[in-house]
């Protein structure tokens, strides 16, 4: 079979695999609609305009790592360094800011490429040095963390003295909305085209459908797993200056479980822990969907043990759905 035959399978199969995710995304869309009706009801301040964009600004850097993510576990992959990675990219970003007094143009493009150099080591030991995915990236997070604690000497990192960072995440170009959902509207965007429309999202799907046949067509698979993963590790870096612009600061303990609430996001949004199905839009409504659980418990008082209670169950039920939908297939 030709690399253009493989090209022109693939596309159909992903079409077949974007309908059938779109069904679990309305499916998603529905439970999310249920969940602001049953929030509202409980408490009408859940529905203020103020909590609502709090909400959304939550789920920004969730809804970030996942779009990201969506294209490491389209190849039928996994990565969990986006929470330690993000940490480790908001250090770096922060150092010549805070340390040379950098514009704040050099910050972003240093956090950016971290980002990229993150994933593309992720890539090379799984693609070209055959480690497993989840051992490889395991490590990795530790590297990231214990870097990021050496470089900033585990303590805070203030970013209050440079002037205009915060207006990246906290700014309001449209009055009433805070810039950093603008920016995860403007990337999910960008980041839906590689996925649908280009050879980058067909690739990555194809690999995780069947990675052996993709392969024997002539495909390079090696190097679009380096590529994916270059992806996933630029979203951490997106993920870490909107993170950094929000908090105004670098403290030493962020980005604790961050990758588990983005794999999560994936998961819920019609994502294959199996490879080959993968949405960016869907990864986006899982974040929504995860923020909206925790925000609308937290105004109903629950504590934050119920919360991970609760949210563990809801992954479980996408994964049984993802499971049943497969048809049982391991």
């Amino acid at each position: 079979m030709t690399t253009a035959a493989v090209a022109v399978h693939s596309h159909r199969t992903g079409v077949l695999e974007r309908y059938k995710s779109f069904v679990q995304q309305g499916m998603v869309l529905l439970v999310l609609a249920l969940l602001f009706v049953f929030f509202s009801v409980m408490n009408p301040n859940f529905l203020t305009w103020g909590n609502i964009s709090s909400l959304l600004l939550a789920s920004v850097v969730t809804a970030t790592q996942a779009i990201g993510l969506t294209f490491v576990i389209a190849t039928g992959g996994i990565d969990l360094t986006p929470g330690m990675g993000m940490l480790f990219c908001m250090v770096v970003l922060a150092l010549p800011l805070t340390a040379w007094g950098a514009p704040v143009w050099v910050g972003i493009i240093v956090g950016l490429l971290a980002g990229a150099l993150l994933g593309t080591v992720n890539g090379v030991l799984i693609s070209y040095i055959k480690m497993q995915p989840m051992i490889a990236t395991l490590a990795m997070m530790l590297v990231c963390w214990g870097l990021a604690l050496l470089f900033a000497r585990a303590k805070t990192l203030s970013l209050r003295d440079v002037g205009g960072f915060t207006t990246i995440a906290m700014g309001q170009l449209v009055p009433g909305l805070y810039n950093g959902v603008i920016i995860l509207v403007a990337i999910a965007i960008v980041a839906g085209l590689l996925m649908n429309k280009t050879v980058v999202g067909r690739y990555a799907l194809a690999i995780g459908s069947n990675k052996e046949a993709t392969r024997i067509s002539g495909i390079n698979t090696r190097r679009w797993e380096v590529l994916a993963y270059t992806i996933c590790g630029v979203f951490t870096g997106i993920s870490a200056i909107i993170m950094a612009a929000y908090l105004n600061s670098v403290p030493p303990n962020t980005g604790q479980s961050y990758e588990m609430y983005a794999i999560a996001a994936a998961v819920i949004g019609g994502t294959s822990l199996r490879g080959g199905r993968a949405s960016v839009f869907g990864a986006v409504i899982g974040a929504v969907t995860i923020r909206t659980i925790y925000n609308g418990l937290t105004i109903l008082g629950f504590e934050d043990a119920w919360q991970k209670v609760v949210l563990g169950a809801v992954i479980l039920i996408a994964v049984f759905v993802d499971i049943r939908r497969r048809g049982g297939e391991e």
